[in-house]
């Protein structure tokens, strides 16, 4: 497979300032906050504009930058039902929201209360909350079922959806340019994290999970996590292994050798060894129930 990573131009389209070129037509922003990418993929009449981003100053300049290079947004993705994957801004525009369905009826249970934005509000960092524009949150329309590509006018998007992580999580892997846009998995600086919240088996969801991602390796020159540095094929691989061995370590009680959590940290990072070990807490518990007999 041709190398089509970080090409110098695209065709003569125009790369928006504040926007990184990734591959042909494929360009990400990094929020500040937990480096959060939220990726554009240019398209004949407009760009597909997945995981839009954080603050809302950060969301309206993009936007502009989108509309003045002549790729307003003709749609968008979100890849899983967490807050931080859900925002929008009105000056995006009025462009068709899609998730997978089982991420939009998550989002639609978890929003259906007059309450629900005041508590997701409780999830953003105070320092942070009144950048981050909630009006729009979460406005998505579910993909029917088994729906294999992102319906628009631009690069086949393909959708591999899987449970790990949060219900109807979809990676996207945009073919004809080999990039993998991987969701809230496969992080340098994130450890995977499981959805612990009464799901059967959370540590067979995120293995099940990985094993999708692995078929689809050899078509990936260039992966985006959700939080953390854009990579290339050879980390995605090795990203996939870190990540497996973290999960085994998680199921079988041991203590993962893991370079994300501990003195090896990343400088600032520190608190993902709370995420790990909270993680570990509340498997160990729902182990000692299980053994518990009647």
């Amino acid at each position: 497979m041709k190398d089509r990573t970080r090409q110098a131009a695209n065709d003569g389209a125009p790369v928006c300032p504040m926007l990184t070129q990734v591959a042909e037509g494929v360009l990400v922003h990094q929020s500040e906050f937990v480096q959060s990418n939220a990726v554009v993929v240019q398209g004949p009449a407009g760009a597909l504009l997945i995981d839009p981003g954080i603050t809302g100053d950060e969301i309206a300049c993009l936007a502009n930058d989108l509309r003045e290079s002549g790729q307003p947004v003709v749609a968008g993705f979100s890849t899983h039902p967490h807050w931080d994957h859900l925002l929008w801004h009105a000056e995006l525009g009025a462009a068709p929201r899609y998730g997978t369905a089982r991420c939009a009826a998550t989002v639609r249970d978890r929003l259906s209360d007059p309450g629900a934005k005041a508590r997701v509000a409780t999830l953003i960092p105070p320092d942070i909350v009144e950048q981050v524009p909630l009006d729009l949150l979460g406005l998505l329309s579910g993909l029917p079922a088994a729906t294999a590509r992102i319906p628009w006018d631009g690069p086949r998007v393909r959708i591999i959806e899987h449970q790990a992580h949060a219900p109807g999580h979809a990676a996207l892997l945009i073919e004809d340019r080999g990039v993998l846009v991987a969701g809230d998995m496969l992080s340098d600086v994130l450890v995977p994290m499981l959805d612990l919240n009464g799901t059967a088996d959370p540590i067979e969801d995120y293995l099940a999970a990985l094993r999708l991602l692995e078929g689809a390796a050899d078509d990936v020159d260039v992966v985006i996590p959700g939080h953390g540095s854009v990579g290339g094929a050879d980390q995605l691989h090795a990203r996939i292994e870190q990540d497996r061995a973290y999960v085994h370590a998680l199921r079988d009680g041991e203590g993962p050798d893991d370079p994300r959590i501990g003195p090896s940290a990343k400088p600032g990072w520190e608190w993902v060894g709370d995420v790990h070990a909270g993680q570990a807490q509340r498997l160990a518990q729902s182990h000692e129930r299980d053994a518990t007999p009647d």
